[in-house]
């Protein structure tokens, strides 16, 4: 090849490169096809695998069904929605503070005792039972027993005036069921969350 030749070679590649420079940079800048979609960023956790939600759901199911049957034996079934919260908590979150058995018994304990004091005090009204609930809440603050559902049982109390001498025993009872049916659930189940996380 000549040197003549080999010039106008060289000379047609850089004017090919440079041809090709601004398409390529416009390529670059040019917006993607298609609009972006926003990602969406949570911190919920993560789900459970299946056999495990099946195992703590059918737990907490056959925990209150018992005391669906107790409540039916001695005609007193309003410990239901207070106990139906409890035994969410240590059955699906075990290692939550609200769930260890101290929140539990306690808690829901201290949720009675405020409910009556409130009831003898400002009777049965709505206005009564919120303030009920309130008491609760401070209470089981304050004696570092956290636990939610103890302000239902607050509620509970007020609207419904049970008999003391029968509510507290049973409400005493249903707790300590909770707390063996979700102790005995955890060591069941190969691989789960030991319950409690502490006694007291």
């Amino acid at each position: 090849m000549s040197t003549d030749t080999a010039r106008r070679t060289a000379a047609d590649t850089d004017a090919d490169a440079s041809a090709s420079a601004p398409s390529a940079a416009s390529a670059a800048s040019a917006p993607s096809s298609g609009p972006r979609r926003p990602r969406i960023v949570g911190r919920a956790p993560a789900g459970p695998a299946p056999a495990a939600a099946f195992h703590s759901v059918t737990a907490a199911t056959a925990a209150l069904l018992g005391l669906v049957a107790i409540g039916a034996a001695i005609h007193e079934p309003v410990l239901i929605p207070p106990l139906a919260a409890s035994a969410a908590l240590v059955h699906c979150a075990p290692t939550l503070p609200l769930a260890q058995p101290r929140s539990v018994i306690v808690g829901h304990l201290l949720g009675a005792a405020a409910g009556y004091a409130v009831a003898a005090t400002a009777g049965g009204s709505t206005w009564a039972a919120a303030v009920a609930a309130g008491v609760a809440l401070a209470l089981t603050t304050l004696a570092r027993t956290p636990h939610s559902p103890a302000c239902a049982t607050a509620v509970v109390i007020v609207l419904q005036s049970p008999a003391p001498g029968r509510f507290v025993p049973l409400l005493f009872g249903a707790t300590v069921l909770l707390v063996a049916t979700a102790f005995t659930a955890s060591r069941i189940r190969r691989g789960a969350p030991r319950y409690p996380a502490y006694w007291w």
